[in-house]
């Protein structure tokens, strides 16, 4: 019987060939970006350029450096972790665990989370301005501090408590994913040795999770890091001649440091090269924070495997 000639689908041949051209422009993209962000930046890395400081000059590409500015990113990173995880954990855990999906309160929670990722970083700047800096701060020296202007100006820690309100859904959609992926099995197998709920939460449900808030966390470091707009109004400064001592103080930035290199400097010739250094260091630091979240999810999960084995 002679062999039947095999027809070409040509329709999925197509498709096939659109998406693998997307994607490859897509990387593409991304790889000429870095590129020319490695191949401009790399001349400006030194150890004065990343423990300097900027007493020297802030725009002077042979004196300036950019620790106060490394020193200002993580801290803010840190504390805006710090705040945002327990916050979004207990709102994922409540949505997961507790709530009623056909519940009002739980519809509205739910269309609060979605209409808050999609608010522009500006509005959140303003909302923390008004909010964090001139109602809670000044509402705390009148309280604690007699009226002296101590919390109600920008400073270090109303810039993190804005960008874990930023970061707050990504945390929260992240976590529940996470809590949902459990095994129901594991919950009634608890439950059924006589654990209570908030036993089979915290001791069974949420260290199963854990990778999965990991996640959350690196995601919201990763955007947290380079958000400009929400710090400008909450606490980064345009130049410091000294690092932050205290939560109430101001902080310099990486990301708005970027941005004032690119708009007040004198002579832009001149800037670009501690602008690409700068943004260089950025990446940099972003990949490091990541890596540091990436390494903890994959020790959380060796040791789970390990107890499972």
């Amino acid at each position: 019987m002679p062999l039947r000639r095999r027809q070409i689908d040509w329709h999925s041949l197509v498709f096939t060939g659109a998406t693998g051209l997307m994607t490859f422009s897509i990387v593409a993209m991304v790889v000429v970006i870095l590129g020319n962000i490695v191949w401009n930046g790399a001349a400006q890395m030194s150890l004065r350029f990343i423990f300097g400081g900027t007493k020297e000059g802030m725009f002077d590409a042979a004196t300036a450096g950019v620790f106060p500015m490394i020193f200002g990113t993580v801290a803010l990173v840190v504390l805006m972790t710090l705040g945002v995880l327990p916050i979004g954990v207990i709102t994922a855990i409540y949505l997961s665990e507790y709530a009623r999906t056909t519940s009002a309160v739980t519809r509205v929670i739910r269309g609060a989370i979605n209409n808050l990722a999609g608010v522009p970083s500006i509005v959140f700047g303003l909302f923390g301005l008004g909010f964090f800096v001139q109602f809670v701060g000044g509402g705390m020296d009148k309280v604690f501090c007699g009226g002296q202007l101590t919390y109600g100006k920008p400073a270090l820690v109303w810039a993190a408590a804005t960008m874990a309100v930023l970061t707050l859904p990504v945390v929260i959609v992240a976590t529940e994913e996470a809590l949902r992926a459990v095994l129901p099995g594991l919950r009634e197998a608890s439950m059924a040795l006589g654990a209570t709920k908030l036993e089979t939460i915290f001791k069974i449900v949420l260290p199963q999770a854990m990778p999965g808030v990991i996640t959350g966390a690196i995601l919201a470091v990763g955007r947290g890091a380079g958000e400009v707009a929400p710090i400008m109004f909450t606490g980064a400064a345009y130049y410091l001649a000294h690092l932050p001592t205290h939560l109430s103080d101001q902080f310099m930035n990486l990301g708005y440091h970027v941005f004032v290199l690119s708009t007040q400097s004198p002579d832009i010739e001149r800037t670009k090269p501690i602008l690409f250094g700068t943004v260089l260091v950025l990446l940099v630091l972003t990949f490091l924070l990541n890596s540091a979240g990436v390494v903890v999810r994959a020790r959380i999960r060796a040791r789970a495997r390990q107890a499972h084995g």
